[in-house]
This record gives C-alpha cells, structure tokens and sequence, in this order.
C-alpha cells in the first residue's frame, strides 16, 4: 500500500464499517482489540499495522488497496440478509451441473434454517450465529474464521477436512457429524454436544474445551496440541493412536478411558500418547495398552482396577499416582518402580 495518511485511512475505515453496519465496538471483538484502538484509527491518531490490515480488510469486505489514498471505491457491498435467506429456500434443481457458490461471510445470522446447505466453498468467516440450523449440511473444506457461534444445530452434517479457527462456539449440537481432519485452532468451544461424531485424524490446537460431550465419539489417530480441556464427557469414546502434547486435562474420571474434571467411561485407550501434559483429579479404569507418559504431571491422579500392559512412563517421580486393585505386566511394573510409584496397589500380571 501507498501514501499511508492516518486520517484518510481512519476515515476509510469508518466508512466500510458503516457501511456493514457495525459498531465499532464490535470491529473491534472480532479483531481482538480494544474499541479504544479502532476509536483512534477512525479519528487518524494512529493505523493497524500491516497483520492487523490484512483481516481489517477480510472483516469489512474490501481489497487491501482501498485503503491506499489513490484508491477511490467504496467498501463492497454486502449482500442483504433477506437475499441470501430466500436463496438458502430456492436451491437449485439437482439436475443442475454447476450450483452457486455462496459468501455467508461477515453475516449476522439469527434464527435461520439453512439446513442441507451445500457448496459454500469456504466462504463462512467473521460471522456471528445465533439460534441457526444447518441439520444434514455439506460444510467439509470449509473454513470458519472468527466466528461467534451461539446455540446451532449442525447434526448430521459433514464437517470432514474443515478448519475452524480463532472462533468461539457455545451450546451448539454437532450430533453425529461427520468431523474427520478437522483442524480446530486458537478456538474456545464451550458446552457443545459432538455425541456420535468422527474426528478421527484431527487436530486440536492451542484451544480451550469446556464441558462438552464427546460421548461414543471416535478421537482414533487425533492429536491434541497445546489445549486445555476441562469438564468433559467422553464416555465411550475411542482414544486409540490418540497423542496429547503440552495440553492440560483437569479433573477427568477416566473409565476405560481426560483430564480437569473431564468425565471418560468406557473409553478406548490404545497407543495413546500423554507427553508434558498435565493431568489432575483424575480416575483411570479399564485397561490401557501400549500407551505412553513422558514428563507429565501427575496430581490426584488414581488408577482403579486398572490393567496396564506395556505401558511406558518416563517421569523423574511418579509419587502423587494411587493404584487401587490394578494388575500390570512385568515390563509396565519396571517403568513404574523405577518412577518410585507406590506400588502396594498393584499385582503382577501372569504370563
């Protein structure tokens, strides 16, 4: 960009805004700033900086160029709520060959029904949700980017290969979706349902989970990076080749199957990787094979009627680790005396 001059530039931002009509205040939510600092853009006593230029521009749909001061058009406009509404009711005939790709982007969407919504073509960013239905819907390669989700029901649909990023989706139903290489990142989901769903191959990172069912889910082959999880259930779910990296589980009741106050009964616990993970206030039951802790923190965390096979643990103390009437195969036995693990609650398994 050229002849950078804070006052035209803030007077170009504030017409975009308005002209999507928006507060500043919300600009400024989906940003991830203060209103203060759009306030002082508006008003040329200060600019975005280059980063901050690049997502201004997705936010009001407008090229980067138009903030140059050789650039004369105005922000695009924005297709009326109403328009794509009727749309979304007269879908193309089935017999068609070529369907309409459409922009839900920078939209404010409250109690719509855009169930069995195809080819979005991954135009669904900055938008805000509320109360909407998109029951049975093709949403796979999808990107939802800065996203405020409330309250919508996206059961039964397909969510494979999807991004969502830097978004926050709360009370939400994702009931036996199809959510296969879902890349979730720098994302808080907080009290959805995924009961039934298939991550298998995901990848959850740097995000918050809070108390949302996983229950029946398949979690095979995903990894969880940087994450905190707290208060969920995964009861019944797969954890098979699942690896946890750097994460924080709190709290967990592990049944065959964490990790603050998570709740996982009759999980599957197969080649499944901890490594410097945090985990507290936790019950394992079950059996655990061929799974791997490596300098993890234990705090209250208990092994009840347990069966560990070919377990490895790599920690300098594994003192803070209760077993109850577990059994466990001579190999596992050695990596836990060897932490120093209180091992009265443990039999040797026979050959």
């Amino acid at each position: 960009m050229v002849n950078m001059d804070t006052k035209i530039i803030g007077s170009k931002i504030t017409e975009a805004r308005k002209k999507i009509n928006i507060s500043q205040a919300q600009l400024a939510e989906r940003l991830f700033i203060s209103p203060q600092a759009v306030g002082k853009w508006e008003r040329g006593e200060s600019m975005p900086d280059i980063t901050t230029f690049n997502r201004l521009a997705e936010i009001l749909g407008v090229d980067l160029n138009y903030f140059s001061e050789s650039f004369q058009s105005a922000a695009t406009e924005m297709a009326p709520v109403e328009s794509l509404v009727k749309q979304s009711v007269d879908l193309p005939s089935v017999n068609q060959k070529k369907k309409p790709g459409w922009d839900m982007s920078r939209g404010n969407w409250v109690d719509a029904d855009f169930s069995g919504l195809k080819n979005l073509n991954e135009k669904f960013g900055s938008s805000n949700m509320q109360r909407c239905k998109f029951i049975g819907s093709d949403m796979s390669g999808l990107l939802l980017k800065s996203n405020n989700v409330d309250r919508c029901d996206f059961s039964g649909s397909v969510i494979r290969g999807s991004h969502i990023q830097s978004s926050n989706m709360q009370h939400c139903l994702f009931v036996g979706s199809e959510m296969s290489g879902l890349l979730l990142k720098s994302s808080n989901i907080d009290s959805c349902d995924f009961s039934g769903s298939d991550f298998s191959g995901s990848h959850i990172q740097n995000s918050n989970l809070a108390n949302n069912l996983f229950k029946e889910c398949s979690l095979k082959e995903t990894e969880f990076s940087e994450s905190y999880i707290y208060g969920c259930d995964f009861t019944g779910a797969d954890f098979t080749g699942v690896v946890i990296k750097s994460g924080g589980f709190t709290g967990v009741v592990i049944k065959s199957g964490g990790l603050e106050k998570n709740t996982i009964a009759n999980a599957v616990w197969n080649r499944t990787s901890f490594i410097d993970t945090q985990i507290a206030d936790i019950v394992f039951t079950g059996t655990m094979e061929d799974c791997y802790f490596e300098n993890c923190a234990f705090n209250r965390v208990t092994f009840r009627n347990a069966m560990l096979i070919n377990t490895f643990f790599k920690n300098k103390s594994l003192k803070r680790i209760r077993f109850i009437d577990c059994q466990a195969d001579r190999m596992t036995y050695e990596f836990l005396k060897n932490g120093k693990a209180d091992l009265t609650g443990i039999k040797m398994l026979t050959q």
